[in-house]
C-alpha cells in the first residue's frame, strides 16, 4: 500500500503563496533540494491539483533551458519520467499528465493509495491537500517554513471543518533557515 504526502512550502505566517499569487520567495539550498530528493526516491506517482499543475507543466518539461540549478539539474528529469495525476474537473489532459481524476476524488486516490508502488507525493496547493486532508488521505505532511512573513495569500490549511491534531515525527533546520518538520495526522478527519 502506497503512503500519500503532503510536501509544501509555507512562510512563517502561514500562507503557502503571497497576496498576488506569488512564488518567489522559496529558497532551495542544498540542504533543502536534498532533503526533496529524499522524498522523491520513495515516490512512484506525483500528485496536483490544477493550479499547482498549471505551474509544474508551465517549468518542468524544459526546465534546465531556464535554470541551471542543482536541484533543477535533479529534479527535472524525475519529473518528466513519473507517473502524474491530476485532481481537475476541468483539465483536459495534455501530453505530461498521466490521469485526470475528475469525479469521486476520495474513491479514486483511495484505489491509487491501495495499489502496489512507490509513495504519491502531493505538491503544495491547499484546495486538494484540504479535501484529502477531509477524507482521512494524507498519512504525511511534510511542510517548509521560510523565514518570510508575506502578509496574505492562500493559507496553508484554509478553514479545516475540524481541529487536525498533527504528531511531530521530525523537525530540523536546513540551509537558509529553513524548518522542515514532518507530521502525522493524530485524530483522523
Amino acid at each position: 500500500m502506497r503512503n500519500l504526502i503532503y510536501w509544501v512550502h509555507t512562510s512563517v505566517d502561514g500562507f503557502i503563496d503571497g497576496p498576488d499569487g506569488e512564488f518567489d520567495w522559496p529558497s532551495m539550498g542544498p540542504e533543502l533540494s536534498a532533503y526533496s530528493e529524499g522524498l522523491d526516491e520513495r515516490v512512484g506517482i506525483l500528485l496536483y491539483g490544477r493550479p499547482v499543475w498549471d505551474m509544474m507543466v508551465g517549468f518542468w518539461p524544459t526546465a534546465e533551458s531556464m535554470d541551471d540549478s542543482p536541484h533543477t539539474a535533479a529534479f527535472a528529469p524525475f519529473w518528466r519520467a513519473t507517473p502524474k495525476v491530476v485532481c481537475s474537473r476541468t483539465h483536459a489532459g495534455d501530453d505530461w499528465t498521466d490521469r485526470v481524476i475528475r469525479d469521486d476524488l476520495p474513491g479514486e486516490i483511495a484505489a491509487l493509495k491501495a495499489e502496489e508502488g512507490g509513495d504519491i507525493l502531493l505538491t503544495g496547493g491547499a484546495a486538494l491537500a484540504a479535501a484529502l486532508t477531509e477524507a482521512g488521505l494524507v498519512d504525511e505532511y511534510h511542510i517548509a517554513v521560510h523565514p518570510v512573513v508575506l502578509g496574505g495569500g492562500r493559507p496553508l490549511f484554509a478553514r479545516p471543518p475540524r481541529r487536525l491534531n498533527l504528531r511531530t515525527e521530525q523537525s530540523r533546520t536546513l540551509d537558509r533557515g529553513v524548518v522542515v518538520t514532518r507530521y502525522r495526522l493524530v485524530n483522523g478527519c
